[in-house]
């Protein structure tokens, strides 16, 4: 008896082991919704960016106007038609490539960071507290300005920045990256990090907060309830504009430490108060309308699009 036990041991020898869930041969639940995240994310982040990118665009170059005689633009509709009249409508999509080649790991990070981390807070109902949603938020954010957001945003912000310049000097995404590295060091493209850590953070606490609240309240006593895509995305917009309103100040400094003049910042501390002391604290508010209309657009846009790619994989991914 004891030798067919073992002889059934070599016939199936991919039998899973308590050893093999630490290599990947059998993923845990949370390891499995991560890894789902990461390339729902991803498709997401590549889709959303195409629709969003021009107001992305005017919101950047509205928050790198400064006051006196080098302001360049009078609003959103003075922004958008001197770039028109100077580079074709496509000069509102200059530094597209910067964002695509960062939104699908960004959205990746992002979202495989917050099933991973919901996977190990649910509760026996498969809900989060309003203290996991705020964590999970939270370290979604951080994880994805660390490994995406920071060196992306920095590139484009620059790219952005040099177009206002009579003679543009960057060339193309690689050659952008190529002469930040030759000129900064690798620090070149890491700028601004811990303004966009507190920025990430920040706003994905605050998104997946709401977002998961309002989930929930629709869903009542029924988890297992299906919220409809477009409700999932006016729950999108509001989350999106609950983070606008929570964090442009740290967005505007972020924008500034990351812009080809940020030298005359010595600190994240220095560029707050220079700021406030030279343009006034509404100046922390710079780009909230352009901002608040890509954000909304952007945030419903992406929970639509990535809770259905998660619907489609829950049902074919078991």
């Amino acid at each position: 008896m004891d030798n067919l036990k073992q002889l059934d041991k070599f016939k199936n020898p991919f039998q899973e082991r308590p050893w093999m869930s630490s290599y990947g041969a059998a993923a845990s639940p949370s390891q499995n919704k991560g890894i789902k995240g990461i390339i729902a994310g991803g498709i997401t982040g590549g889709i959303e960016i195409c629709i969003t990118y021009p107001t992305e665009f005017v919101k950047t170059q509205l928050q790198l106007d400064e006051k006196g005689a080098n302001k360049q633009f009078n609003g959103i509709g003075d922004c958008v038609k001197k770039t028109v009249n100077k580079s074709g409508f496509f000069g509102l999509y200059r530094g597209l490539s910067v964002l695509l080649y960062g939104s699908i790991p960004k959205s990746a990070a992002r979202f495989g960071a917050f099933e991973y981390l919901r996977g190990h807070m649910v509760n026996e109902n498969g809900q989060l507290s309003n203290a996991s949603k705020l964590l999970c938020g939270l370290g979604a954010g951080v994880v994805e300005a660390i490994v995406a957001v920071t060196p992306m945003e920095t590139v484009k912000v620059k790219f952005i920045n040099d177009q206002r310049s009579a003679n543009p000097k960057f060339k193309g995404f690689f050659h952008g990256v190529k002469t930040i590295v030759a000129t900064e060091g690798i620090s070149g493209v890491y700028k601004g990090l811990a303004p966009t850590i507190m920025k990430q953070g920040s706003n994905q606490a605050i998104r997946f907060f709401v977002m998961e609240n309002m989930k929930d309240m629709y869903k009542g006593n029924d988890p297992k309830k299906e919220v409809p895509k477009l409700l999932v995305g006016v729950f999108g917009a509001v989350a999106g504009a609950a983070s606008v309103y929570g964090n442009t100040p740290l967005d505007v400094v972020k924008t500034r430490m990351q812009g080809l003049e940020a030298a005359k910042y010595k600190s994240t501390a220095d560029c707050i108060l220079k700021i406030w002391k030279n343009e006034g604290p509404l100046a922390f508010y710079k780009g909230t309308v352009p901002r608040l209309g890509r954000v909304c657009l952007d945030v419903a846009i992406t929970f639509m699009i990535y809770d259905s790619f998660m619907d489609l994989f829950n049902k074919v991914w078991k």
